[in-house]
């Protein structure tokens, strides 16, 4: 063979290796797709404190902008990697430092018998969400996560569990924003139905703790009613979230039996961000505050540092969302978790 023929494929190489961006162009378009849900996240931040927004929150904001932003101006490609960055890498470290705001200590020592009472709610409302779904020929995925949402802790839950189940990121997206807008409406529903009740302030924060689908929706139910109707419903609240650990195990485990039964070979990769949130969790518990004395104020910017990272995680799940998608897709489940959602909460009500 030719001198110059063995250098033409030579030459085809330089020429491909020339086509490629440059590494610093690379990692420029990265950094500006995380700057860029960043952006968004703060953003959505600032929309969440606008009277009538502050009740639907942060995250579900930044996911309607980012919806938004898909349908008007297209999914922004060239800071793909970026943007998916934050989605994935964001959305565990979000988890992880969530663990924070679980007190181990309080809820073994406090709440064992609301324990009880979570482990049946959460089972009530995966199953009925489930079964809900089935009869309305609902998305089955979608409709597994906002089960999940509804009896743990919204967002938080759903986010955790979304890589065990290998859900669309548009899946999560959706399941997050229907989560958000129903708990809202339904912690409103129970601040104005409070003085009709003629129950008391710790029947009705254990109600508000065991029934409402996030932290922030129980805050809201549960403030009106006093310090100790908020403090029991917090605490029955985080009993919920402390059962998210078991529960990942639990859907784990049904991941893999469901593919040993259809013959597949999928890896069910384990969630070591839920390791990270156990060691969070025993860390919160049993040296902050202890060992290592925390002022409120610095906890407080911690939980909002944690908002504010999942928020930006949600941007990158929100662009996958089709509004054409949305529509066919989003209202069987919604109906499933609302009558789901309505159950709930007259059950616990007469078991709070």
């Amino acid at each position: 063979m030719s001198q110059s023929a063995k250098a033409l494929p030579s030459h085809d190489r330089v020429g491909q290796q020339q086509k490629k961006p440059a590494p610093d162009s690379s990692f420029g378009l990265w950094l500006a797709g995380i700057a860029f849900t960043v952006a968004i996240a703060a953003i959505g931040f600032a929309l969440a404190k606008v009277p009538g927004f502050d009740r639907v929150g942060p995250l579900a904001c930044a996911i309607v902008i980012s919806v938004a932003y898909r349908q008007f101006f297209g999914y922004p490609e060239k800071i793909r990697s970026g943007i998916q960055f934050s989605s994935k890498r964001f959305l565990r470290f979000a988890i992880i430092l969530y663990g924070l705001k679980l007190n181990i200590d309080v809820i073994l020592h406090q709440g064992l018998g609301l324990l009880v009472r979570d482990i049946g709610v959460i089972t009530f409302a995966i199953l009925a969400t489930v079964w809900l779904g089935k009869l309305l020929k609902a998305e089955s995925s979608l409709v597994l996560l906002l089960g999940v949402g509804t009896g743990v802790c919204g967002a938080a839950a759903i986010a955790a569990v979304s890589p065990i189940l290998k859900t669309k990121d548009e899946d999560t997206a959706i399941a997050v924003g229907i989560i958000a807008l129903v708990g809202t409406i339904f912690s409103i529903t129970y601040t104005i139905i409070r003085p009709f009740l003629h129950v008391s302030a710790i029947h009705y924060g254990i109600w508000s703790g065991i029934s409402l689908h996030e932290i922030a929706h129980v805050a809201l139910a549960g403030a009106p009613a006093g310090q100790d109707a908020l403090a029991i419903a917090l605490l029955a609240k985080l009993g919920r979230v402390l059962l998210l650990i078991p529960l990942c195990f639990i859907l784990m485990y049904w991941m893999k039996r469901k593919d040993t039964e259809n013959t597949q070979e999928t890896k069910i990769e384990f969630p070591w961000f839920l390791i990270g949130f156990i060691l969070m969790s025993l860390f919160g518990s049993y040296v902050l505050g202890k060992s290592i004395p925390v002022s409120k104020g610095v906890m407080d910017g911690v939980s909002s540092a944690t908002t504010f990272i999942l928020t930006s995680a949600m941007v990158g799940l929100g662009l996958n969302v089709s509004l054409r998608d949305l529509r066919t897709k989003a209202a069987r489940p919604l109906i499933a978790m609302l009558i789901t959602s309505v159950l709930l909460s007259v059950i616990t009500f007469f078991i709070a």
